[in-house]
């Protein structure tokens, strides 16, 4: 073969790789495209990836940690038998339409966050535990937990989207300093921690992050925005690397030191934008901007799981959690009779009327959940799927019974078939094991089976 044979070879090799990725970005999410498989595109470096986040057909496999707080009435919460045939319980009567589609997890355990010689704490805990299953430090200032297990995944599929995981939240609350008896803030406000120290803050806001997707703009300008913001910001990282090669020469070691710690950061940004970049143009999802943080919560809560739908959906992200409100949240819910604290009330000492009107706050929040569950079902995938079948959705809490501050036989559904890999429609009995042994299992479903042991571990949760 000629040099000009040669060079034509690498430039198709280029482009087609180049179009590849640009296809996987925008149009991965449409049913026109549906012949389109990673499997069948893929060249030979990238096939060894081919299985990560995916399904057997081919179609985006995802997962999302949804947390609920302070726990859940045990007797309004369980079903009286286990099994297929099981009757749906009085908090999850807004999910039986769809009951064919999620699954009822019990006696899942977190004994990292039972109190030990901690002592307080329990709220702060089953935060901080619920993704991580470490025990957490206590202190307000010097932090520790661990990698949670969205960000186990996302260091392993992240690369396969625009954003490698997506971190939201309806409650914009404290992030610095003590909350919950001597514990820092930050285990409490925080579910996502991409290392032991380091948690990766949420968004609150429902604009910013719908922005932060797609774009600025009514619909039809976004891509153009977008484009311009990256270019952008490309133009002020090009001037700051340049200003900061011209000081080096003028450092002490220590000083260089310190700008090379700020120079990491600058190059992650760059990172992040070439990553963008590469999957080419955004999908538009042709839908409105959403108004900031609306002041009912009901609705702030749709529009987050609305969003999850999008992003999942327009493949941007594999990857999400969504913190409801923080664990220990005191929200008052007078739009359905109950004007008192949640938090209080959960430490109800069996008064009926406290009890009665928790279990009615449980609903509430399964209504809510009910409603996104309907909506992935209602949304078809490239395989002709429903984005719930290709999908694994963990609805928990980090709390049991928050009246005795347990966090044994924990409230957690999971939702979604996996792709085909999850047994949906059933409500099953775990003996007792730890909730990360779970974890293992989805993670083994994304790809990741080379993960021997995650927090405190145990084994894979067989019966999933």
């Amino acid at each position: 073969m000629n040099h000009q044979s040669n060079l034509a070879a690498a430039r198709f090799a280029s482009l087609s790789r180049r179009h590849f990725l640009r296809g996987l970005g925008t149009c991965i999410a449409l049913p026109a495209f549906t012949s389109l498989r990673p499997t069948t595109l893929l060249g030979a470096e990238t096939a060894s990836t081919a299985k990560l986040a995916t399904t057997a057909t081919g179609a985006p496999l995802r997962s999302a940690f949804v947390f609920f707080p302070n726990g859940a009435i045990p007797s309004a919460w369980w079903p009286q038998a286990a099994g297929s045939d099981f009757e749906v319980s009085t908090t999850l009567k807004p999910l039986e339409t769809h009951r064919q589609h999620w699954q009822l997890l019990g006696e899942l355990d977190h004994k990292a966050a039972e109190a030990g010689p901690d002592g307080g704490g329990d709220h702060a805990r089953g935060n901080g535990v619920f993704l991580t299953g470490v025990r957490l430090k206590k202190s307000a200032t010097d932090i520790h937990a661990g990698v949670s297990i969205d960000q186990v995944m996302a260091n392993q599929v992240g690369h396969l989207t625009r954003f490698p995981s997506l971190e939201l939240t309806c409650d914009a609350g404290r992030s610095s300093g003590a909350c919950d008896s001597g514990y820092a803030c930050a285990y409490q406000h925080n579910l996502s921690w991409s290392s032991a120290t380091t948690p990766k803050s949420p968004e609150a806001n429902p604009r910013m992050a719908f922005e932060r997707l797609f774009g600025e703009g009514p619909p039809g300008q976004r891509t153009e925005n977008l484009k311009r913001r990256q270019q952008e910001q490309r133009s002020v990282l090009d001037f700051v690397l340049a200003d900061a090669r011209a000081m080096e020469r003028r450092l002490s070691s220590n000083d260089k030191d310190k700008l090379d710690q700020y120079l990491t950061g600058v190059r992650e940004i760059e990172t992040r934008i070439e990553n963008a970049e590469r999957f080419g143009d955004v999908k538009d999802p042709g839908v409105e901007t959403p108004h900031g943080i609306p002041s009912d919560y009901g609705q702030h809560l749709q529009l987050m799981y609305d969003l999850l739908v999008l992003a999942f959906q327009t493949d941007s992200t594999r990857i999400a959690t969504l913190l409801l409100a923080h664990d220990g949240s005191n929200r008052s819910f007078p739009d359905i009779g109950i004007p008192e604290g949640h938090h209080d009330l959960s430490h109800h000492f069996n008064s009926e009327e406290k009890i009665k009107k928790v279990a009615e706050i449980d609903l509430w929040y399964a209504k809510q959940f009910a409603k996104f569950v309907e909506k992935l079902q209602n949304t078809k995938d490239v395989d002709g799927q429903s984005l719930l079948h290709n999908s694994m959705i963990i609805y928990g809490g980090g709390n049991a019974d928050a009246n005795r501050h347990t966090h044994s036989n924990l409230p957690i559904i999971l939702a979604g078939a996996g792709g085909g890999t999850l047994t949906p429609g059933r409500y099953v009995k775990h003996g007792s094991v730890p909730t990360t042994n779970l974890f293992l299992s989805l993670a083994d479903r994304m790809g990741l089976q080379e993960l021997e042991r995650f927090g405190d571990s145990t084994g894979r949760l067989v019966e999933v």
